[in-house]
């Protein structure tokens, strides 16, 4: 049996999540599907920056979100080395919370699928997409999903991908190399208890071969993730940072002490709360108009940004924003004919465009920030600079992104997602 929907949903993440909630609001019968039980930890980042908090209110999870969430995020630091240069971060002009915050991504990504359930979606946990087909007779979209030891077949004119750069979809593997080159980024994250980290601050650290970030999420547990090259942490382990039956996080770990003064600090008196998590490679870039077959791509699935500026959650939530703003108001997308397949390559062609407007230059930006932080010679002239004018700092966080959305929350541009009917 064929289980029929106007959408498919593959990830269950803040974009797929968004994504299915928008639908389901404007009518539309939406399947979602997500991979792994929730709650679950998670390597990705865990800082949603103001820009992205009307948005959360309007999806019906900002009370939520501000219950579980840590301080608001009103300072940004370098720690590098045994430097230590902070300043204020930027508000958010005519938001009513003008500062981010941080929030752990097992809570974050429950509370978007529970709204996308309330919302109307059908959501299937866990249910592994084995396999996406594309380009039948009616052109329509054929997923074939293990869900409860039991394979399914969904259909629907319209499929979104919004699975996560480090699970490749099914069919489309060649799309990712899995060769391991020394030059691959590999992510880590562990949290604390008792950290000597100042709630609010939201600092960026800087050593050679890689970079990463402290904050202060909920119930006051401290947040410490990074990226590393791979041989970067190859030759740590071989010069002896670590214990050599230490884990690789626990490698990590000992490899931030050692070289960054900030970290020894906060964590002097601190206590890890579970293990470290990994997942890699990170490799960031555009996976946007190749090999998908007339799906739409959003979050990571569409563009992966270094995570040094923290933009994953933004481009995950505004490109699910952008691309249902479309879909939303083309009710003939849904045909099942050439009628409605031409609707929905337009709708590919002017989403791709407004994608690469907005999120392209925060790439390109957040690439220049990682490359420098990850070699102390070229970051080693910027330090004076900055601690003559720290100011600086805060200005580099409003030039990548965080006081400025790719969209506007509904009533002025999506009313009918607020009321339930496409318009």
């Amino acid at each position: 049996m064929t289980l029929r929907f106007d959408a498919i949903v593959i990830g269950a993440g803040p974009a797929g999540s968004s994504a299915a909630i928008l639908l389901a609001r404007a009518g539309w019968s939406v399947a979602l599907l997500e991979a792994h039980p929730f709650p679950r930890r998670k390597v990705c980042g865990e800082c949603v920056a103001a820009s992205n908090l009307p948005l959360l209110e309007a999806l019906g999870i900002g009370e939520a979100l501000r219950r579980r969430a840590g301080p608001e995020l009103r300072r940004v630091a370098l720690w590098c080395a045994d430097e230590r240069i902070d300043a204020a971060l930027p508000a958010c002009g005519g938001n009513a919370h003008p500062w981010g915050c941080a929030i752990g991504r097992e809570h974050l990504d429950l509370l978007l699928l529970e709204q996308a359930r309330a919302s109307g979606a059908v959501v299937l946990q866990p249910c592994r997409a084995l396999a996406v087909r594309s380009a039948t007779r009616d052109a329509s979209h054929d997923v074939d999903a293990a869900h409860g030891g039991v394979e399914i077949s969904l259909q629907a004119p319209v499929v979104i991908r919004a699975h996560g750069s480090w699970q490749p979809p099914p069919a489309e593997d060649g799309l990712w190399s899995r060769e391991r080159r020394p030059s691959d980024l590999l992510g880590f994250k562990a949290t604390f208890r008792n950290a000597a980290l100042e709630g609010g601050l939201l600092p960026v650290l800087g050593f050679a071969g890689g970079y990463g970030g402290m904050v202060v999420a909920g119930d006051g547990l401290a947040t410490l993730a990074c990226c590393i090259r791979r041989d970067r942490l190859a030759a740590s382990r071989r010069r002896g940072a670590a214990d050599a039956r230490a884990s690789a996080g626990e490698a990590v770990e000992a490899l931030l002490r050692q070289e960054c003064r900030g970290v020894r600090e906060a964590l002097a008196e601190a206590t890890r709360v579970g293990t470290w998590l990994a997942a890699g490679p990170i490799r960031p870039g555009i996976r946007l108009g190749g090999g998908y077959r007339g799906a739409f791509l959003i979050g990571n699935a569409a563009g992966e940004v270094h995570p040094i500026i923290g933009e994953g959650i933004s481009m995950a939530l505004q490109s699910a924003w952008l691309l249902c703003g479309e879909l939303a108001g083309a009710p003939e997308a849904l045909r099942l004919d050439v009628r409605g397949a031409l609707r929905r390559r337009q709708i590919q062609r002017r989403y791709a465009s407004l994608w690469r407007a907005h999120f392209c230059g925060r790439m390109r930006l957040a690439a220049c920030f990682a490359h420098a932080a990850m070699r102390p010679r070229i970051a080693a002239p910027l330090l004076p600079l900055l601690r003559r004018a720290p100011a600086l700092l805060g200005i580099a966080a409003r030039v990548s992104g965080k006081t400025r959305s790719a969209v506007t929350p509904p009533a002025s541009a999506l009313p009918g997602f607020i009321q339930g009917s496409a318009t």
